[in-house]
């Protein structure tokens, strides 16, 4: 979304989106002139695993056994943004794909997805690690397997359109200091 919004024209000052299935998305804008300069790195994320607070604990230790775990729970959930859009190749890559489909359902775009876990309209739930940590009445069971992961990597910089360089420039300086690292870091975020 925020792409699409960049693309056609809206003022920012500084411009961070994500990557998606491998395309940096802040090297597409540099390319087409909407960010100044080389995009700069500012976190990563991987992809966690979410139950209810209370519930079962699925198996999620390995590919084979996350695989079980999926096609043995009701429903299953995941975010509208870049992790589910990973997941939903996941679920194919694990040759899964057409037995769960059905039960898999993205979330409304902007809805987190520890709160649909939380609700109980989920029993699994995926979503970036720096997004579950904070949700109350999850329990947080990690990340995905190291084999199958998908870290997310948030990169932009300066507008080219922005009307307040000095400042833009000093959130960009800001965003790399090892204090906002330490920040990210405490959220669910890896430093760039």
């Amino acid at each position: 979304m925020i792409r699409k919004r960049i693309e056609a024209g809206e003022e920012a000052d500084v411009v961070i989106v994500a990557n998606v299935l491998g395309r940096s998305l802040a090297e597409e804008l540099t390319k087409q002139g909407k960010i100044a300069g080389a995009p700069v790195i500012f976190a990563k994320s991987g992809v966690g695993v979410a139950v209810r607070a209370g519930a079962p604990e699925p198996d999620i230790s390995s590919a084979d056994a996350l695989k079980t775990s999926l096609l043995q729970a009701k429903t299953i959930t995941y975010s509208a943004g870049a992790s589910g859009v990973y997941i939903a190749s996941m679920l194919q890559k694990l040759g899964i794909y057409d037995q769960v489909k059905a039960k898999a359902v993205a979330v409304k775009p902007s809805e987190p997805v520890g709160e649909v876990v939380a609700r109980g309209d989920a029993e699994i739930g995926f979503h970036q690690v720096s997004e579950l940590l904070p949700v109350k009445g999850i329990r947080y069971l990690g990340p995905l397997p190291a084999d199958i992961q998908n870290i997310t990597v948030y990169s932009g910089g300066i507008h080219s359109g922005t009307k307040a360089e000095a400042a833009a420039k000093a959130l960009v300086a800001f965003l790399s200091t090892p204090s906002a690292m330490q920040s990210l870091g405490k959220h669910g975020l890896e430093p760039g």
